[in-house]
Formats: structure tokens, C-alpha cells, sequence
């Protein structure tokens, strides 16, 4: 049994071992993605994030 999601009416994350919620829609995994060394394809991942400006290289200084 993997535990499972799907989204509260106040959009937070309700939580179940069901895999379809109460209005009948499929839930979704709550586990992350395995992570892999050899990742093939983070250089796509990349390119993606520079491409919408979403790298933390490409965000304002946090200011303390």
C-alpha cells in the first residue's frame, strides 16, 4: 500500500491509501521520483528551467 493524494476543497493535500478520491477523480503518489546519479536527463531539466528563468542563479539576491 503507497500512501496517496489528492487535493482538499481548500487546496491542501488530503491524504489516502485510496486511489480514487471521493468524486470518483485517480489520486496521485505521494513518494517522490527515485533519484539516480546518472541522471540522463537533467541537462533537458535544465535548459527548461534557464528557458523560463526559474534557475536559482537566475533569481534576486534574498535579502536578511
Amino acid at each position: 500500500m503507497l500512501l496517496r493524494f489528492y487535493p482538499g476543497e481548500d487546496g491542501t493535500r488530503v491524504y489516502t491509501l485510496k486511489k480514487v478520491d471521493p468524486a470518483g477523480n485517480q489520486t496521485f503518489s505521494a513518494h517522490p521520483a527515485r533519484f539516480t546519479p546518472t541522471d540522463q536527463h537533467s541537462k533537458e531539466r535544465i535548459r527548461i528551467k534557464e528557458r523560463f528563468g526559474i534557475l536559482p542563479t537566475q533569481k534576486p539576491a534574498p535579502v536578511y
